[in-house]
């Protein structure tokens, strides 16, 4: 099908395809293929590629370049065709998409198939000689990432296709279509504490060392720990503890060893190597050991013309303004940031990873018109 076919799906017969083939992460083959078809005939050289080995690959991910005049300006679309599983007690099948009134029923309506398909529809409206498009899909964001995305900037750098500006579809409104887009995220690093004790007898705890009172210590130390009181574009800093286990069956023993997992969600006054560094310290303190896993740096994309050319089209195609903002969780722009400026806009995010996931099918429409601006003001820059 060309770019202006009658013939071609519409955005709502687009994402209910994408629906349809059943991606939980890491996704690969069936929803790739999908994808392809809709970008091959639009013009698009497409590249898919498996990366990475057990136990966090492979994993299968997809770059599509449509190249423009030679001089002209290059904007992406990034997102991922990966979903998380769909849980028990959906009204109907998660992968049997259903359009029920005015919305569309299925795992990944907005997190985010929708927005896929929202951008390959774009696509089909914007010239070519408006410049290079390309898409970088990955089939990980929702696991652990480690040869998704970071895969796909590997593979650009190395063929020398480095985008302008980068759009990612995650589901960013909050209300309604329109009312918020991130132009950053805090970082995250998770860190695993251990203290080693001598096991003893409870009635006589002279002869043993309880690791849960070091433990316990620590961790009071920890939470007193100052970060920060936030900044102009981010909330404070905040550290929580998500795990303490011990496993110990038996009431009167003091046990050998008592670990402890905690979650640290940062704004741009850190890294996580610094917070990482400050934990450890705290955690030899007390006799312990920490291991940090960092999932990602903060970052901010400064208000300025990108932001301003991606609130324009949205309120041409709502009549709001949106909120520019740096809440919520991690994504991959963490990564898409080190590759160029980078902004995140997509559908409403009140079902995502939920059961009964949806999207309103006017949205949709509605979004395609967004990104087409997007694009073709990015591209004009």
């Amino acid at each position: 099908m060309s770019q202006t076919d009658p013939l071609s799906p519409s955005v709502a017969e687009m994402a209910e395809a994408l629906i349809a083939c059943p991606s939980v992460t890491p996704a690969a083959g069936p929803v790739f293929d999908c994808l392809e078809a809709q970008l091959a005939p639009q013009g698009f050289d497409v590249i898919r590629f498996v990366a990475g080995d057990a136990p966090d690959g492979p994993v299968e991910n997809l770059l599509a370049i449509r190249r423009g005049p030679e001089g002209t300006r290059h904007f992406a679309f990034a997102g991922h065709v990966d979903v998380v599983p769909p849980g028990e007690g959906w009204t109907s099948a998660p992968f049997a998409p259903e359009i029920r009134g005015e919305l569309l029923y299925g795992r990944g309506a907005v997190d985010m198939k929708g927005s896929i398909a929202a951008m390959v529809c774009a696509t089909r409206h914007i010239p070519r000689e408006a410049g290079t498009i390309s898409f970088v899909i990955t089939g990980d964001e929702e696991g652990p990432a480690k040869f998704g995305t970071v895969a796909l900037i590997e593979k650009m750098r190395e063929i020398a296709v480095i985008p302008d500006l980068c759009l990612v579809g995650e589901p960013t409104s909050v209300n309604r279509l329109g009312d918020m887009a991130k132009i950053g995220r805090r970082g995250s690093v998770n860190i695993f504490l251990d203290v080693e004790g001598v096991q003893g007898h409870v009635a006589y705890p002279h002869l043993a060392d309880n690791p849960i009172t070091r433990l316990v210590a620590m961790l009071a130390e920890l939470k007193a720990m100052p970060l920060d009181d936030g900044t102009e574009w981010f909330q404070p800093s905040n550290l929580e503890v998500t795990d303490l286990t011990v496993g110990n069956p038996a009431h009167n023993v003091i046990p050998a060893k008592a670990s402890a997992r905690i979650s640290i969600r940062f704004n741009d006054r850190h890294t996580a190597q610094d917070l990482a560094d400050r934990v450890s310290e705290i955690a030899q303190r007390h006799g312990g050991t920490a291991r940090a896993l960092i999932s990602g740096e903060a970052f901010l994309t400064q208000p300025g013309a990108f932001s301003s050319l991606v609130s324009a089209a949205i309120e041409a195609e709502t009549g709001i303004t949106p909120e520019l903002s740096t809440s919520g969780g991690t994504s991959d722009a963490r990564f898409l940031k080190d590759l160029s400026p980078v902004i995140e806009f997509g559908l409403c995010n009140a079902t995502m990873h939920k059961r009964d996931e949806a999207v309103a099918l006017a949205d949709l429409e509605m979004l395609v018109g967004i990104y087409r601006r997007i694009a073709l003001a990015a591209l004009r820059m």
